[in-house]
């Protein structure tokens, strides 16, 4: 007779312990995210480097004809209603059915897309999205490029766009780990979304996701430069997130443990200092509303009540996880793509995902994984690059697996600055 296994110890954050309420306000979330099976979709998040026509410098957000001159030339286009200003009135989103626009902290420009029912969907949307910007940008003097990295300027000759929850993510990550200036003011990625069905299901697709994701990842790499330079690092976006911050990043604690539930995801996440506190929908607050909160985690922070979904949504973004869960799980592997590109990566997702005979052969295989083995792996990619056997296997046999040869390949001729239609990450 079999014993029930003991409780999942964390050895995270060991002497902070979450506010109950706070735990059953994200526990209820996550379970309200679950979808029927059959009808999950797809978000895709492509961010943009905008850089100078002249000599491919970033462009930056107070400029003159710069990102803030973009945004305000925009605005037709978008739902006045959905438009995100600073409380000095700073123009920093935009949003339509369907289709939003967001600042990263150095003037990268994202779009969000979705939800998509098929990849093909995406293509058409992002299309109308670049013929409105495309003009205004232009007549600005700038473009729009899909690298992982600026081409050119150095992280540190980038200001930081005016939302307070950048300034303080600039004090923090400046001062620990490596690379926080660098990830949060020159780079920039692709990200893809999936739904769940039940609390399995969405585990199942994160251990899924944390694991193999890092071979997509050199497949799909797109950083020919950083820091003004050649790039150095097959994964540059992972490496810069792997060292960032430990407590945030990289792979969730305990999730190849078989115990490993919502509860265990969201114990991380609430114990987990803020970084940055936001009050600002918090009805019970006075005084200061965003603040820095280095130390303070969401216990210390929100009262004790049930979070709203604002609040929810904040703390969940204080985390930086290879995956992360919220309402739905978000994949965050991927340097920029071109959307020919991106929509081939979702196209491939889509098949790892919600193929049920294709998952279940990549589960079978990977059974019994470690964090460890992922470590290892995501180390191997780092260290070999083309000639990384992850999990015991070449990347031509992954190709196999993953879809990518079913698919046609990754679309790699497709340059992420038609400018230079010859630069590729090596």
């Amino acid at each position: 007779m079999s014993r029930p296994l003991p409780p999942l110890p964390s050895y995270a954050h060991m002497l902070a312990k979450p506010n109950p309420k706070h735990m059953a306000s994200l526990l209820a979330f996550f379970e309200r995210g679950c979808t029927q099976r059959g009808t999950g979709g797809f978000g895709v998040e492509i961010e943009h480097l905008p850089v100078h026509n002249a000599d491919d410098t970033a462009v930056t957000y107070f400029e003159e004809r710069g990102v803030q001159a973009l945004l305000e030339r925009l605005r037709p286009y978008y739902d006045a209603a959905k438009e995100v200003r600073t409380d000095d009135g700073q123009l920093v989103g935009l949003g339509r059915d369907r289709v939003s626009v967001t600042l990263e902290p150095g003037g990268q420009l994202e779009t969000s897309i979705g939800v998509l029912n098929e990849p093909a969907e995406l293509t058409p949307l992002y299309r109308e999205f670049r013929e409105e910007l495309d003009p205004i940008a232009e007549e600005l003097g700038f473009r729009m490029v899909n690298y992982g990295y600026q081409p050119v300027s150095r992280a540190l000759d980038i200001p930081v766009n005016p939302k307070p929850r950048y300034a303080a993510m600039t004090e923090y990550l400046g001062r620990v780990g490596q690379f926080g200036p660098a990830m949060m003011r020159a780079s920039s990625s692709t990200q893809v979304s999936l739904d769940y069905v039940d609390e399995r299901d969405s585990i199942i697709k994160m251990r899924l996701a944390t694991a193999v994701a890092p071979i997509l990842s050199w497949m799909f790499r797109n950083s020919p430069y950083f820091e003004g330079a050649e790039n150095p690092w097959p994964l540059m976006r992972q490496r810069m997130w792997d060292y960032l911050d430990f407590q945030r990043t990289n792979v969730s604690p305990g999730l190849y443990d078989p115990r490993f539930d919502w509860e265990t995801y969201a114990n991380d996440v609430l114990c987990t200092p803020l970084m940055f506190a936001d009050l600002t929908h918090t009805p019970e607050a006075d005084g200061e509303l965003e603040y820095a909160a280095f130390h303070q985690n969401a216990g210390d922070v929100y009262p004790d009540r049930e979070l709203n979904d604002y609040e929810i949504n904040h703390i969940l973004s204080t985390h930086f996880n290879d995956v992360r869960l919220k309402n739905f799980i978000e994949i965050r592997h991927w340097d920029s793509l071109p959307v020919e590109r991106a929509e081939r990566l979702t196209q491939i997702v889509g098949g790892m995902f919600y193929d049920e005979a294709r998952r279940e052969r990549l589960v079978a295989l990977l059974d019994g994984l470690r964090e460890e083995d992922v470590f290892e792996a995501k180390a191997t990619l780092q260290a070999r690059g083309g000639n990384a056997r992850p999990y015991d296997r070449s990347l031509d046999e992954w190709a196999d697996l993953l879809g990518v040869t079913e698919a046609g390949g990754t679309l790699a001729a497709v340059p992420g600055d038609a400018k230079y239609p010859d630069v590729f990450q090596k």
